[in-house]
């Protein structure tokens, strides 16, 4: 009899995690021989998905109670694992199951989780993925220390396995030169954790001491979230500071292709996408020393302690002035970026699958 794998797709078009599903999810299907594969989500937004699979619209908002409803209702009776590349699973579901953890940020950081219902909400769906999920895949060493340790999973069940990086990100952009003046750029959703306010602090600090402006690319629905402090903080700047909004991929990588620098001084990450196609594209990295950033930066970028803004000022003078620095990093960062690959992510996540369905 064939196994079955469902697949919940709906986060497909998500910023962090809709990369990982675009990414793996097609590879794991070329990789699964022999597996009867179904997709749940959106049918439209599936259509980017061309293989052979079976495909079920299932839209419920993520976190909703309508998901957990729908959610045993649009899994087909023949499944034989059940995958959820994200901690949003159906709580009552009880059979065979494989959960993707990208962080365990709810659960670390509960004073960044706005209303009591998240954060219970969130400490029910982490403990359900402890106590329910055959094997758990974590983005990063970082990822899965913090899952065990602030979760108490004891199980041997739990496999790190990175996130990978495009080649595209190498090939040279298409898109005229967006900015006039040298630049820094910080690229990740304007939210708290993202430490956008002490990286605004330290470049107030040197700004007069460089010609290089400040660009931020990300969604702005963080600032709902009671970041305004950053606002208050760009204002005085003027035109010093801008933030983009959403940019296409072409636009991204003449973004990174023209900075000076790519500044990711963030809190908390499970992994951190940017420094790695900031590397690919040529740009160097000044990195926060924080959570998995070491483990995926290595030795290709310049570390900042995220919570002193004098330590990224003077970081970021330092890269601004010295030439030698920015081609060290760019020339480390091009080598770091050949360890991170989608073939490699996919082929792994494969195996875990494989080792699920045979049990």
């Amino acid at each position: 009899m064939k196994s079955h794998l469902t697949i919940d797709l709906r986060m497909i078009n998500a910023s962090g995690i809709g990369t990982y599903i675009k990414n793996v999810i097609p590879l794991v299907i070329n990789e699964l021989n022999g597996v009867e594969i179904t997709l749940l989500g959106n049918l439209k937004e599936l259509e980017i998905i061309d293989q052979k699979v079976n495909k079920i619209e299932f839209t419920s908002p993520i976190y909703s109670p309508a998901e957990q409803f729908y959610f045993l209702k649009k899994i087909p009776k023949e499944t034989s694992l059940l995958w959820v590349p994200h901690i949003n699973i159906p709580v009552f579901y009880r059979k065979k199951l494989l959960v993707t953890v990208h962080d365990v940020f709810h659960i670390a950081n509960p004073d960044y989780v706005k209303g009591i219902h998240r954060k219970l909400y969130a400490k029910i769906l982490y403990k359900s993925v402890r106590d329910h999920a055959d094997a758990i895949i974590c983005v990063s060493e970082f990822t899965k220390k913090e899952f065990k340790k602030l979760l108490s999973h004891d199980k041997n069940n739990i496999y790190a396995i990175h996130n990978g990086v495009d080649p595209s990100w190498k090939n040279p952009s298409k898109t005229p030169k967006l900015q006039k003046n040298p630049y820094l750029l910080v690229v990740g959703n304007v939210k708290p954790h993202k430490n956008l306010k002490n990286l605004m602090i330290a470049y107030k600090k040197v700004m007069d001491d460089i010609p290089h402006d400040l660009i931020i690319i990300g969604k702005k629905e963080g600032f709902r979230t009671g970041d305004n402090d950053i606002l208050k903080i760009a204002e005085p700047l003027g035109s010093r500071v801008r933030f983009t909004g959403f940019v296409s991929d072409d636009e991204l990588k003449q973004y990174y292709k023209s900075a000076d620098a790519l500044v990711f001084t963030s809190f908390y990450e499970g992994f951190g996408l940017p420094p790695l196609e900031a590397m690919a594209s040529g740009c160097p990295v000044v990195s926060s020393n924080a959570a998995s950033l070491p483990e995926v930066c290595g030795d290709a970028a310049l570390y900042v302690n995220p919570y002193e803004p004098d330590d990224i000022a003077d970081k970021i003078k330092l890269l601004v002035h010295d030439r030698n620095l920015r081609e060290q990093l760019t020339a480390k960062g091009s080598k770091r970026v050949n360890l991170f690959s989608w073939e490699k992510s996919a082929k792994e996540t494969s195996r875990v699958i494989e080792r699920v369905l045979e049990k």
